[in-house]
């Protein structure tokens, strides 16, 4: 069998950049069972209400939803169980120290295969104000008109 190789995206978590403020991001190996890797070589999960969370000196994955292998047996996995983050020591340490600090938390943001493995980028965030949002959905909206009457004085 064929070593698998390259970047492979499972899911993506495009409201985490909507709803935080992006300070430092971390790659990170996940725990799976068997069941969980096949249903994501199918290509099936979200991220959307998923967090990280210490528990004790560990850092666990909670509310992926992971949907049930469909050729499983009756040892499936359960679709939104905890998973295990694997990091180094240190990292561990920055990450306890920064989710201490007001307003901060960890987020996932990408589920994806690195050379056949399953990795997890979770990112420290702090969250946005309403007021941020809207002002970061008016600033790619003039930019998108920016662009179109660019392009559209290139065509004559």
């Amino acid at each position: 069998m064929a070593k698998e190789t390259g970047h492979k995206v499972v899911a993506s978590n495009r409201k985490a950049r909507h709803d935080y403020h992006i300070e430092d991001t971390y790659e990170a190996g996940i725990s799976l069972l068997g069941t969980e890797v096949k249903a994501l070589r199918m290509g099936r999960a979200s991220l959307v209400d998923g967090w990280a969370a210490f528990s004790g000196d560990e850092l666990w994955l909670e509310g992926v939803h992971i949907p049930e292998y469909h050729n499983g047996t009756w040892n499936n996995h359960t679709p939104r169980r905890k998973r295990k983050l694997l990091l180094h020591r240190r990292e561990l340490d920055k990450l306890m120290i920064k989710t201490r600090e007001s307003g901060h938390t960890l987020v996932p943001l990408q589920l994806y295969f690195k050379d056949g493995r399953a990795k997890v980028e979770i990112a420290v965030a702090k969250g946005k104000k309403d007021y941020d949002k809207r002002h970061a959905l008016r600033e790619r909206q003039d930019q998108r008109d920016v662009q179109r009457a660019l392009h559209g004085r290139g065509d004559r």
